[in-house]
């Protein structure tokens, strides 16, 4: 008597899925144990009192910028007297696109220090966010990230990797948030880099910023 076959598509397909969930944890783990620090921003000095942008060349030999316009058409922004709901486009360029990045209002730390804490807290990275090719999407935050990986807990890519080039779209909350309060400490709209690099300040920029 014949003894009936096992079904083996079963465990293919789990061998499958046990396969591909091992390469999205590695691609999403090996930079982040990985990573050395690439040293300060080197931000330059602002020549104005309320600038709507930024630069800075970095100890890795970048030169990064970023500038802060109204997201009206033909809109100007004055960063000095911000409210909550003013929509504001941040754009950059010269970041190195192998780190992903967070956008937002944040307190100015100390000289080498971490910007934070940030209004609207920053991005989650739980729940997944689809946004369609060229789609604006505004919020407290922002969270640019070119790894395909990270794109699927609803990061959006750069603008183009080799240039470094993003935008960002940011809806200004409250001044008031947890550990912020924008009415009493200095504040800015930030560039830094995201969770992968934490501790890495290569990548901040900042314009100084206050409410009305």
């Amino acid at each position: 008597m014949k003894q009936p076959r096992r079904r083996r598509w079963p465990w293919l397909v789990a061998g499958a899925i046990v396969a591909a969930l091992l390469i999205v944890i590695a691609v999403i783990a090996v930079p982040i144990l990985t990573h050395q620090n690439a040293g300060a921003s080197g931000q330059q000095p602002f020549t104005e009192d309320w600038p709507t942008a930024a630069t800075g060349k970095g100890e890795d030999g970048r030169d990064r910028s970023i500038e802060v316009m109204s997201a009206e058409p033909g809109g100007t922004v004055d960063t000095a007297a911000l409210a909550a709901g003013d929509r504001l486009v941040v754009s950059g360029s010269g970041f190195d696109a192998s780190r992903g990045i967070y956008v937002a209002i944040c307190v100015i730390p100390e000289p080498g220090g971490k910007p934070g804490p940030c209004l609207g807290g920053v991005p989650s990275t739980e729940e997944g966010e689809s946004f369609e090719e060229g789609s604006v999407q505004f919020a407290p935050s922002n969270w640019i990230n070119d790894d395909w990986a990270w794109r699927l807990f609803g990061a959006r890519s750069y603008d183009d990797a080799a240039s470094g080039m993003f935008t960002a779209y940011l809806e200004v909350p409250a001044p008031v948030g947890e550990g912020i309060d924008c009415r009493e400490q200095d504040c800015g709209i930030f560039t830094r880099n995201d969770h992968t690099a934490a501790d890495d300040r290569v990548q901040d920029l900042y314009v100084p910023v206050a409410f009305r």
